[in-house]
C-alpha cells in the first residue's frame, strides 16, 4: 500500500504545515503498525497537541498504553511539564545547600522560554537515544509540530553539540556547565540516529495546495542539508475527481465542489520537481472527523459515495451575518493599534491576517503586516504592492544577527579582548534566538502605537512559548521597578483591549475548534480577552451537493453552533471559495465574503 507503511524504519517522522493531517496519519500509521503485530510509541512533538482527543483518553508527558489498541503506546512532549522536571532536577540537589535568595535567583534564570525549548528538546532527544526505551518498542511514530518549529528540533542537535564542543559558553539556560559531557554525547548520538537512512523516514505531509507543497519541498531541502535524506510525500485530503480520478457528470454543475478539484488538480501539477523525485502517496479526503480508532481504520481506505448524502446544504445568510471586512470596520475605528491572528496551525491565520491588512491599507490607513512563523510567507499571500502597505517578517536569524551586533556594540566595549571572545561564544548559544525574537516581537507591540500592526502568529503552541516570554520579562520588570513603580511592558499593551485585539482563527472542525477554545483559556488565564473569532473556509456557506463535501458541511454546522452559541464575543465566517486568496483582489473578495465561483453566503453569527 504505502511505502511508508510497507517498509517502516524505527523512527517515522511526519512533518509539514499545521493542518495538513499530520496527527491523523501519524496515529493511523500507528494503528495500522499495531494491527500488525508490531509495539509501537507514539510520540508528539507538537506543543498543541490533540493526540489524546483522536484516541479520547490522557495523554500527558508520560509514557501512557492506549487502551483501545494493543501494542500501542503514546506521549505528548508538554513543554510546560517538561520545564517544571527539567528545573527540579537542576535546582533539587542543591536545595537546602545554598541560600534561598540563590535557589529563587537559579529558578528565575530558568524560567523563561528558552528553557521550555531545551527541557522540551532534551525529551526528543532521549526518545531518540535512550536504549531503556528503545528496547520495548519496535518503531517510534513522531507527530511533530508544525514545519519551522521541527526544522529547529531536528537541527538542534548539531545545534548544541557544536555550542558544546567548544566548551566556553555560559549554559544558563542549561543549568550549571558541570556534567554536560553526557548530554553533548547524547546529541551526536541524536544526530547520527536522524541522518541513518536505515533507522529514520521523515514523511512530509502537505495539502493539495501549492503552498503546502512548496512549504514541504523547501523543508525536504533543509532537512537533507542536516542528513535527513530518507524522506517520502504524503498528499492528504484528495478529492475524489482529482489527481486523475474520474468525476460524475451530476458533479459538473456543482460548483463549489468543481473549483474545488481544480484548485487541488492544480497544485498537484505544479508540485515541484524535487517532490517529484521522492516517493509520493496520496490519502482520500475523508467526509468524517477523524476521531477514534475506527475513523483512524479507513484514513488509508478510498471513500465510498455511499458515505454521505447529497441533497444540498441551506445557503444564505443568518440574521446575524457578518463578514471579515465588519470587524475591519470596527478595527479601523481605534485610528491605530494591534492585531493579532492566532490559532492551530493550517486554519489559515496567514490568509486572515493578510486580508485584514489588505483590507485597512485599501481604505487609506498606513499598516504594517509582519509575522513570527518560521513556516509563514506573506509576501506569497499578498502578491502584490498596495499604497500605505508594509510587509515584512521577524526572522529568526536576522533578528539573532541584529540582537548579537546589538549586545556586542553596548556591552562589548567595555571588555577586554578575553572578555569580548567570551560574551561573543555566549552569544553564539541556540538561546539567543528565543531573546532575539521577543525583542522583535517587543518592537512590532511598540509601533502599534501610531498605526495598524497586524502580525501573523505562529501556531499555538509556540505562541505561547512566546507570549511566556513577555510574561517572564514582565514579572522581571515589576520586581526591578518596585511597588509603586510606573512602567509599561509588552504584556500590558497585550492585556489592554484599546490597543491590542487578538482575533482567533479556527476551522469548523472538532479539534481546531477545541483547541481555539483551549487557547482562549491560556489567554485568559494570562489577562489577554480575544476580541473575535474568525472561522475560516466553511464549506457550510457554499451550497455544495457533492456527498464528502456537504457531508463535511453538515459537520461544519454544529461547530459553529458551538462557537456562536458561547465561545465567541465576535464572529466572523470565511465561506469556502474556489479561488486561491492570493493577491490583493482576492482578499479583498475574502473579506468582504464574495470569493468568486461560491454559491451561499457566509454563516455567521455574535453573541
Amino acid at each position: 500500500m504505502n511505502s511508508f507503511l510497507d517498509h517502516p524504519a524505527r523512527f517515522v517522522f511526519f512533518t509539514g504545515k499545521g493542518g495538513v493531517g499530520k496527527t491523523s496519519l501519524a496515529c493511523a500509521t500507528a494503528v495500522r503498525l499495531c494491527r500488525a503485530g508490531v509495539r509501537v510509541l507514539l510520540v508528539s512533538t507538537d506543543p498543541a497537541s490533540n493526540v489524546g482527543q483522536v484516541f479520547g483518553q490522557r495523554i500527558g508527558n508520560r509514557i501512557v498504553e492506549v487502551g483501545a489498541v494493543p501494542g500501542l503506546s503514546a506521549m505528548e512532549i508538554e513543554p510546560d511539564a517538561a520545564a517544571e522536571a527539567y528545573r527540579e532536577r537542576v535546582v533539587g540537589p542543591v536545595r537546602g545547600l545554598l541560600p534561598e535568595a540563590e535557589i529563587a535567583a537559579i529558578t528565575e534564570q530558568l524560567s523563561g522560554s528558552c528553557t521550555t525549548e531545551i527541557a522540551s528538546f532534551n525529551e526528543f532527544t532521549a526518545l531518540v537515544t535512550d536504549p531503556g526505551v528503545m528496547d520495548g518498542y519496535d518503531h517510534v511514530v513522531f507527530d511533530t509540530a508544525p514545519t519551522g518549529h521541527t526544522i529547529r528540533l531536528l537541527t538542534l542537535p548539531g545545534s548544541w553539540t557544536e555550542f558544546l564542543e567548544r566548551g566556553k559558553g555560559d549554559a544558563s539556560c542549561l543549568g550549571p556547565m558541570a556534567g554536560l559531557d553526557k548530554q553533548r554525547a547524547v546529541y551526536a548520538d541524536a544526530v547520527g540516529r536522524l541522518a541513518d537512512p536505515a533507522t529514520t523516514r521523515l514523511v512530509l505531509v502537505a495539502r493539495p495546495q501549492t503552498s503546502s507543497l512548496d512549504e514541504i519541498a523547501r523543508t525536504s531541502a533543509e532537512l537533507a542539508d542536516v542528513g535527513m535524506r530518507n524522506q517520502s510525500v504524503v498528499v492528504n485530503g484528495v478529492l475524489a475527481g482529482a489527481h486523475g480520478d474520474d468525476e460524475d457528470d451530476d458533479d459538473e454543475i456543482d460548483l463549489v465542489a468543481a473549483g474545488f478539484r481544480q484548485r487541488q488538480q492544480a497544485a498537484l501539477d505544479a508540485m515541484p520537481d524535487a517532490l517529484r523525485a521522492l516517493p509520493t502517496e496520496t490519502v482520500p479526503l475523508r467526509p468524517e472527523n477523524l476521531v477514534g480508532v475506527a475513523a483512524l481504520e479507513r484514513l488509508f481506505e478510498p471513500v465510498e459515495a455511499s458515505t454521505a448524502s447529497a441533497h444540498a446544504v441551506a445557503g444564505g445568510p443568518s440574521p446575524l451575518s457578518a463578514p471579515l471586512s465588519d470587524l475591519v470596520d470596527l478595527i479601523e475605528s481605534d485610528g491605530h493599534g494591534l492585531v493579532m491572528t492566532m490559532g492551530k496551525g493550517g486554519v489559515g491565520k496567514t490568509t486572515v491576517a493578510a486580508a485584514v491588512a489588505v483590507e485597512l491599507a485599501a481604505r487609506g490607513n498606513e499598516v504594517h503586516l509582519t509575522t513570527t512563523d518560521p513556516a509563514a510567507h506573506l509576501t506569497d499571500t499578498v502578491a502584490g504592492e498596495i499604497p500605505g502597505l508594509t510587509v515584512s517578517r521577524i526572522d529568526p536569524e536576522e533578528a539573532s544577527a541584529e540582537y548579537r551586533r546589538r549586545v556586542i556594540a553596548g556591552k562589548g566595549t567595555k571588555l577586554d579582548e578575553a572578555g569580548l571572545a567570551a560574551l561573543e561564544e555566549d552569544l553564539r548559544s541556540p538561546c539567543t534566538e528565543e531573546v532575539a525574537v521577543f525583542q522583535a516581537f517587543s518592537g512590532v507591540i511598540h509601533e502599534s502605537r501610531r498605526r495598524f500592526v497586524v502580525v501573523d502568529t505562529a501556531p499555538t503552541g509556540h505562541t505561547l512559548l512566546l507570549l511566556d516570554a513577555t510574561g517572564s520579562y514582565h514579572r522581571e520588570i515589576a520586581r526591578q521597578m518596585g511597588e509603586g513603580g510606573r512602567f509599561t511592558t509588552p504584556l500590558m499593551r497585550l492585556q489592554d483591549p484599546a490597543q491590542t485585539k487578538v482575533v482567533i482563527v479556527s476551522l469548523a472542525e472538532t479539534t481546531p475548534v477545541l483547541e481555539a477554545a483551549a487557547l482562549q483559556d491560556d489567554l485568559r488565564r494570562a489577562g489577554i480577552e480575544p476580541w473575535a473569532w474568525v472561522v475560516n473556509n466553511a464549506l457550510a456557506a457554499s451550497g455544495t451537493t457533492d456527498p464528502v463535501l456537504h457531508r463535511r458541511a453538515e459537520l461544519e454546522r454544529e461547530q459553529l453552533d458551538a462557537v456562536r452559541g458561547g465561545l465567541a464575543e465576535r464572529l466572523a465566517v470565511v465561506p469556502y471559495s474556489a479561488e486561491d486568496p492570493v493577491g490583493p483582489e482576492a482578499l479583498r473578495r475574502l473579506a468582504s465574503g464574495s470569493g468568486a465561483a461560491v454559491t451561499g453566503a457566509a454563516v455567521t453569527g455574535a453573541r
